[in-house]
């Protein structure tokens, strides 16, 4: 087993699994993928620690476990259509391309979109669909969607993102400035639900709002 494996067996098992995530789909994506392409290269050897890593632009990849835990709380099926706001690395993006059949991601800096485009590319997703924009507005051409995922935290929570949830779609997003909370959002057909889930702390969501 080579040692890049044995790192994502052992981040699994630790940091992941340990602390209660049962989807085994997310688990047995979070096993394959390789996390460390996703990270520049002068931090591949801290790919799988405990951890959120630096990615350039004031932006971070996502501790493992946030990553596994966002996943499971939007309670994805294969045939659903996701939003995601805020590409970063692309490692959120190709979990969430294992989970669904069409993932559209908004990135409002255009570098950190491009690199996770050239990485995405050359793993073989084809179901993945990249804007660079301000991603408060959404991507209204392609709603409603069954889930959006928001990976960086504005002070509140846009309008526009849930307006563009079907009737049973879900948004989780960390909301707040230097208080964070990350919040579950369901659109019911009489209004929304939401769930408080646990305290986080996410870099600002980059707007021009």
């Amino acid at each position: 087993m080579s040692k890049d494996k044995k790192d994502r067996e052992k981040m699994v098992a630790v940091q992941i699994e340990a602390r209660g995530i049962k989807n085994t789909k997310v688990l047995s994506i979070m096993r394959k993928l390789p996390r460390h392409l996703f990270v520049p290269v002068g931090m591949k050897s801290s790919a799988y620690r405990d951890e959120p890593l630096p990615i350039g632009e004031g932006q971070t990849i996502s501790q493992p476990y946030i990553v596994a835990y966002m996943t499971e709380a939007l309670s994805l099926k294969k045939h659903e259509k996701v939003l995601e706001v805020g590409t970063g690395s692309g490692y959120q993006t190709a979990i969430l391309a294992e989970m669904v059949h069409e993932v559209y991601t908004v990135e409002m800096v255009v570098s950190l979109s491009e690199k996770a485009q050239k990485v995405l590319v050359e793993l073989g997703y084809k179901n993945v669909f990249f804007k660079i924009a301000d991603g408060t507005y959404g991507w209204k051409e392609n709603a409603p969607y069954d889930a959006v995922m928001v990976t960086a935290a504005p002070s509140k929570i846009p309008k526009e993102l849930i307006s563009q949830l079907k009737i049973g779609g879900r948004l989780i997003i960390p909301v707040g400035d230097f208080y964070q909370d990350l919040v579950l959002i369901v659109r019911e057909k009489d209004g929304f639900r939401e769930d408080k889930l646990l305290p986080v702390r996410f870099v600002p969501l980059v707007t021009t709002q």
